[in-house]
């Protein structure tokens, strides 16, 4: 759990299921909950133990505190937050574990609420944020590492979609880069519908883990092709747009870092079917769209 400047809070997993489920077993125990559930295993191990709680299990960046003074000051600023419901992480000598109140849907996403929650993100100053919560640039996350990520996947990538991948990368990366500095605002760093909740008082933002510096445009990024690419519903990026005060539809940089974005969740998915055959089946549904395939099969989120 050392901490880096150039690491978002949450960077990798938290290692094997046998070593997450008895960290929240341990927590479990600690708080007096009921046995641990596994829920699903991602950048964090997510378990359900009664009474509405939630244990979130991960292997943070920077101390686990961060996470939760981090909910205050967002709390302070107008947005709709996970509640932790006990004031500090239980840690064990693999994880932070967090507890955190289970929130209960409440119909369909409102987008345009979305989009005014994050306007008043980009407002927030970088000062007012715990001084110990990273806030990388985005640009700077390790799976944006383009070249090295090409250097890993070549023996999964056929001539042309590495040559259309390339050239995205080497179209777009400058201009993402040209963003640096005193144009940049505090972002969320993954607005899409897995991390929102729609709950009774309004939508929730769910999954911190990436707040990081950017151009507001790569708040707008992953929703612009959510519909196109990832079979999302209709209207989405439109509506949260609204709520933004703007769309970002043919803007330079937004365009450019939502292929980036495409170019990421490939390359990603293509070093773990390297490793995994059971990843595959959705590498080549992504390599697909890159070899211009006109009836590309849209990807699924993992």
């Amino acid at each position: 759990m050392s901490a880096s400047a150039d690491l978002p809070f949450v960077a990798a997993p938290p290692g094997p299921i046998e070593s997450v489920t008895r960290s929240a077993e341990l927590a479990a125990r600690h708080w007096g909950f009921a046995e641990p559930a596994l829920l699903r295993m991602g950048m964090n191990g997510i378990f359900t133990v009664g009474d509405g709680v939630l244990l979130r299990v991960s292997r943070p960046s920077a101390p686990p505190q961060e996470a939760i003074s981090l909910a205050a000051t967002l709390t302070r600023y107008g947005l709709r937050v996970p509640t932790y419901v006990r004031d500090a992480p239980h840690l064990t000598a693999d994880h932070a574990v967090f507890a955190v109140a289970m929130i209960e849907t409440a119909g369909a996403i409102d987008w345009r609420a979305v989009g005014e929650m994050v306007a008043r993100l980009h407002l927030v100053p970088r000062s007012e944020l715990p001084v110990a919560y990273p806030v990388p640039f985005g640009g700077d996350f390790p799976w944006w590492s383009f070249d090295a990520l090409l250097g890993d996947v070549r023996a999964g990538l056929d001539p042309p979609a590495h040559s259309a991948i390339d050239a995205a990368i080497r179209r777009d990366l400058p201009l993402l880069n040209e963003q640096r500095g005193p144009g940049c605002v505090v972002c969320h760093g993954d607005v899409h519908p897995g991390n929102v909740i729609q709950s009774s008082s309004g939508p929730v933002l769910l999954d911190w883990d990436l707040l990081c510096t950017g151009p507001p445009a790569w708040d707008h990024a992953p929703l612009m092709t959510w519909t196109r690419r990832w079979g999302g519903e209709p209207g989405i990026y439109e509506a949260f747009a609204q709520g933004m005060g703007q769309s970002l539809h043919d803007d330079p940089v937004a365009e450019a870092i939502a292929e980036l974005r495409l170019v990421a969740a490939t390359l990603m998915r293509v070093r773990a079917a390297l490793a995994d055959p059971s990843a595959t089946p959705e590498a080549e549904l992504r390599l697909k769209y890159w070899r211009g395939d006109i009836d590309a099969p849209m990807w699924h989120a993992q």
